[in-house]
């Protein structure tokens, strides 16, 4: 353990603080701490962990390109300029479709009410489905792709966020008919605070006829397990992003799996999974919304077959 130091407040950012600024988890920090060797933060009187301006900067390094599929234990210990240099080889720099880049202008030139009512636009001309599935994915990849660039602001990011999650939020309640069936708890593990990922299955799942229940993110394995019966759902959906480990993700549908009676499903996707060769036994990895679709037609097949 560091010793602690006796530092001013405004020295080093809190755990809580970084959490936020860089969508890693504190258990993600803890384990890379203990594995990696890396962050290596101070303690401040109350023995709490502080971290440098370096170190919150080399992580949003690190979170970006874990997005982009870099696996933590491979990059972890190269420099905050060797990152910036790896961010700068990657494949040359492409352009967004017309309508994308049109959004990504508002949103960097601060135009918060045109950017918010061209999104607006786009749900009402292509519906909730396409809207997901086609304009708020470019907009995810995009706008990360343009963060990796150094083009767009943390600040930015998350105006973009809010904007979507309120916008999605409102789409999902003013769907009409709300689905039936499949009956989907939807939610995710602690750590996992992507809630754009998850509003985003949750407006799919509801477009497609299915009956959601949404916990929120974060939600603890035996909750869920008390959940399931109490809102007699079919399935348990779980989120994980590219911030949340493939063994963590693979665990944590085993665990639940173990814990639900065999009527209800599990499914589990995310970035976190796109790579996983083999789902845990009984559970069901969807790798894209193209997978969800057909998983719904599937259980409602089998099921009208029952």
């Amino acid at each position: 353990m560091e010793a602690a130091v006796d530092l001013p407040d405004d020295a080093l950012y809190n755990i809580a603080a970084v959490e936020r600024d860089t969508g890693l988890s504190k258990d993600t920090l803890r384990v890379w701490e203990r594995r990696y060797g890396f962050p290596t933060p101070v303690r401040d009187r109350h023995d709490e962990r502080l971290y440098s301006t370096g170190q919150l900067e080399k992580l949003r390094l690190l979170r970006l390109l874990i997005d982009h599929g870099h696996r933590p234990g491979k990059i972890i210990n190269q420099s905050n300029v060797e990152l910036t240099q790896l961010i700068a080889s990657r494949a040359p720099e492409q352009t967004p479709p017309p309508e994308i880049a049109a959004l990504i202008a508002l949103l960097t030139s601060h135009d918060t009410d045109g950017f918010r009512n061209a999104l607006l636009q786009a749900l009402m001309k292509q519906g909730l489905l396409r809207f997901v599935t086609e304009t708020v994915a470019a907009l995810n990849y995009w706008i990360g792709e343009a963060w990796l660039a150094g083009k767009i602001a943390v600040f930015d990011e998350h105006l973009y966020s809010e904007h979507v999650q309120n916008i999605l939020r409102n789409a999902i309640i003013a769907q009409p008919g709300r689905g039936s069936a499949p009956r989907v708890l939807l939610t995710s593990l602690p750590g996992e605070k992507h809630r754009i990922g998850l509003l985003m299955v949750e407006a799919v799942l509801v477009a497609e006829g299915g009956a959601c229940v949404a916990l929120g993110t974060e939600t603890p394995v035996i909750d869920i397990q008390n959940a399931a019966p109490a809102y007699q759902v079919d399935v348990v959906a779980l989120s994980f992003s590219s911030a949340f480990t493939q063994n963590a993700a693979l665990a944590g549908l085993t665990e639940l799996r173990a814990l639900l009676p065999d009527s209800i499903e599990v499914w589990g996707g995310g970035g976190a999974l796109a790579r996983a060769r083999k789902a845990p036994a009984g559970a069901l990895l969807l790798r894209s919304f193209d997978d969800m679709r057909y998983a719904l037609e599937r259980w409602r097949v089998e099921h009208a077959q029952r």
